[in-house]
């Protein structure tokens, strides 16, 4: 993960050296709080690189440059970054400004300006209130970074959002995978972005007509949403790919709330929490309801917050992995104790005597790493959910009551009834485009048995069959992938290699393993970045 972030900064930094340029243009400001209006036309341009100079820059920073221009390739148009101001809707129908980028690329090559297609990109969660993924002149936008030299160095008209609730936003709290939100506010800063275009310093770059959608992590998830959103308006989406996401939500929820605890959930809880409260006023009376004393006052307002993350663990205010209480909750099911004991048992830590896990799955560390005490969530909360999953199971994740039967009924407990709803297997819906499914088995943040290939299993049998793909950067190297996957597996051997290197802190090896595994989410991104950008030059 070190290496990786290292790596994404030195595009940043080589991005600080190279730009030049200002905003000279006299901005018109729209009186409309619409959504989808532009604030400011023309936006504001933050900065602005050429390709010979970000290449030069690139190189000059050693082997974590040389490493992500291995990936990306070798910048082929200058870029233009704008910081664009927008309106759109939270979670609840509010009206607030939004912000996000639109990156535009230029140079005399033919694949640098004229005709160009849009990708619209989600990024992944961040705890960073004051997150502007438009100013690459921060070193920290590690994101907008790799996404500036892997789509618009090539020629790709780029736009992401900030998110309601980051930066200029004043809705107080993020929707965090609200589908019906965060998909609005992608089309809305589409929109917005289709306004500004013409008006920029490069107007000779135009909107070609093709549309590609995209993101990571919460970003993955906000693309299969919006590519949802997009073709119920009847848009025209060329491909879509999105990446490592949280889709299955519901069987997300119940996996994590059976033990299978993932790494950055602590931060998910109250984001996801706050986020449907705010939507459907009905998650909890109290925060006390779901969350610990020693946590629940104020987590409500917590995240995103302008605090860094560390210093919200050194304050106390959220533990760092305890999501849930080592001591196991005692489930008593009246006139029903085998079932009792079953649930009870399948609550106790992973790795356990009651609960032994998944044999030599290297993730059993990581999930018993996610229980503490007091935990983050109380026991009593804990046991309402998985009571809902037992009796009306997802059917994605295996009940550990053998012989349940598949759901007859939606789910009854709030948490789930929400997760139900913003699941993406909820509705008449399935990809009528080119989709690229990426991710890897063995991503501990967002799980992609339970998420990617649950997706992949719903539409094996629809007409969306024919449109799916799916990329495991994990998986024995095969075509149409053959050189990605060995890539990417030959980096985290090298990765192993290195902290099992005295350099590395000489860990042993499943010490070792453990970090890898640790880092695995966020490495996995570059890879699949790249793979959506090959997958989306076919069109």
């Amino acid at each position: 993960m070190k290496r990786f972030r290292s790596a994404l900064g030195a595009i940043a930094a080589a991005m600080l050296v190279a730009a030049c340029g200002s905003d000279t243009q006299t901005s018109v400001e729209n009186p409309s709080t619409s959504h989808g209006t532009l604030v400011e036309n023309p936006p504001v341009r933050i900065a602005s690189l050429n390709a010979t100079d970000f290449q030069t820059q690139l190189a000059s920073t050693g082997a974590s440059g040389q490493q992500l221009l291995q990936l990306t390739g070798s910048p082929q148009c200058g870029v233009d970054f704008y910081y664009l101001k927008f309106y759109t809707l939270g979670g609840a129908g509010e009206v607030t400004m939004s912000s996000g980028a639109l990156m535009v690329p230029t140079g005399a090559a033919g694949t640098c300006s004229g005709p160009r297609p849009i990708v619209l990109y989600a990024h992944g969660t961040q705890t960073n209130k004051t997150l502007n993924i438009a100013d690459i002149t921060n070193t920290s936008n590690t994101e907008g970074a790799l996404i500036a030299a892997m789509f618009a160095a090539q020629g790709y008209i780029v736009v992401a959002p900030n998110y309601a609730g980051y930066d200029i936003s004043t809705l107080g709290y993020h929707p965090f995978v609200n589908a019906a939100q965060q998909s609005g506010e992608m089309m809305d800063i589409l929109a917005a972005a289709r306004t500004a275009l013409p008006k920029t310093f490069a107007a000779s770059t135009t909107d070609s007509g093709k549309l590609f959608v995209t993101g990571y992590s919460e970003g993955g998830y906000v693309a299969m949403a919006t590519q949802r959103a997009l073709q119920t308006a009847g848009a025209t989406i060329t491909a879509a790919a999105p990446m490592s996401g949280p889709y299955a939500l519901e069987a997300f929820g119940d996996a994590i709330f059976y033990g299978d605890v993932d790494i950055g959930s602590t931060i998910f809880a109250p984001l996801i929490s706050t986020s449907y409260q705010h939507a459907y006023g009905n998650i909890y009376t109290a925060t006390t309801d779901v969350y610990s004393t020693q946590y629940a006052s104020g987590i409500d307002t917590l995240l995103p917050s302008a605090t860094p993350i560390d210093t919200i663990y050194a304050n106390g205010q959220l533990p760092e992995l305890a999501l849930f209480n080592s001591t196991t909750p005692v489930v008593t099911i009246p006139n029903n104790p085998t079932l009792s004991t079953v649930l009870t048992d399948a609550l106790a830590v992973p790795g356990s005597a009651l609960n032994p896990g998944i044999p030599n799955d290297p993730r059993t560390p990581l999930f018993a790493s996610g229980f503490g005490s007091p935990g983050l969530i109380t026991n009593d909360y804990r046991v309402s959910y998985v009571l809902d999953a037992a009796g009306n199971p997802d059917g994605a994740v295996p009940t550990p009551v053998a012989g349940v039967p598949l759901a007859a009924t939606a789910p009854t407990q709030s948490l789930r009834k929400a997760l139900n709803l913003n699941d993406m297997r909820t509705g008449p819906w399935a990809p009528a485009e080119p989709t690229l499914l990426c991710g890897g088995d063995q991503d501990p943040t967002v799980f992609f048995s339970v998420n990617t290939q649950t997706m992949q299993a719903f539409w094996s049998t629809s007409p969306a069959a024919a449109y799916v793909s799916v990329l495991d950067v994990n998986a024995t190297p095969a075509a149409p992938w053959t050189t990605l996957q060995a890539t990417f597996q030959a980096s985290q051997a090298q990765l192993l290699a290195f902290y099992e290197s005295t350099a590395g802190g000489g860990l042993s090896p499943e010490a070792a393993e453990e970090q890898v595994i640790a880092a695995y989410h966020t490495n996995v991104a570059p890879f699949c970045s790249l793979a959506a950008r090959i997958f989306f030059s076919q069109f």
